[in-house]
């Protein structure tokens, strides 16, 4: 007999880091429209999970201090167990998605998001999202700020998902 296969729906968390000053200051600093500051998350099996400067973390869908998101955007179902996503994390949490690898640039929030996008369904999330690093550094003024702009990591409060387990180093 065939076992019944179950279905979790997959969803991109998108919040708007600057809440609007994107919008009204961009034109003016950067030569520009940018529509936000995108900071986003996956949302699965009943958690948000996100990357920050302290690894990957997880908290109840809005549970951040960003509260609720800007948008949502539906990627679709995937068939991947919780346990076999909890054990991709893992791996992530102890590679390439460390706190110490978090580079506001060119390896994020979104890089994150995008990557556990494709593993679970397929899809890459919205490339508005994932080319605003390169749309801001390339004007003058994303690259004078580029230096002070790659001192912060930017992390939601949540919970770390290597804390708590029992891991051999």
């Amino acid at each position: 007999m065939e076992q019944q296969s179950s279905a979790h729906s997959v969803k991109l968390y998108i919040y708007d880091l600057s809440r609007g000053m994107a919008r009204q200051l961009s034109p003016i600093m950067l030569g520009k429209q940018l529509d936000g500051i995108w900071h986003t998350s996956i949302v699965v099996y009943g958690d948000e999970f996100f990357f920050g400067g302290d690894g990957i973390s997880s908290c109840p869908p809005g549970g951040t201090m960003l509260g609720p998101p800007n948008s949502v955007v539906d990627l679709g179902i995937t068939e991947v167990t919780g346990e076999i996503f909890m054990d991709y994390l893992m791996s992530l949490g102890e590679s390439t998605y460390r706190g110490e690898c978090y580079r506001l640039f060119e390896h994020n929030c979104n890089t994150f998001s995008n990557e556990v996008a494709q593993f679970l369904t397929g899809k890459k999330i919205p490339s508005y999202i994932t080319d605003l690093p390169s749309e801001v550094l390339s004007t003058p003024f994303g690259q004078a700020l580029k230096p002070i702009l790659e001192s912060i990591h930017i992390q939601p409060p949540g919970s770390n998902i290597l804390n708590g387990h029992n891991m051999q180093s």
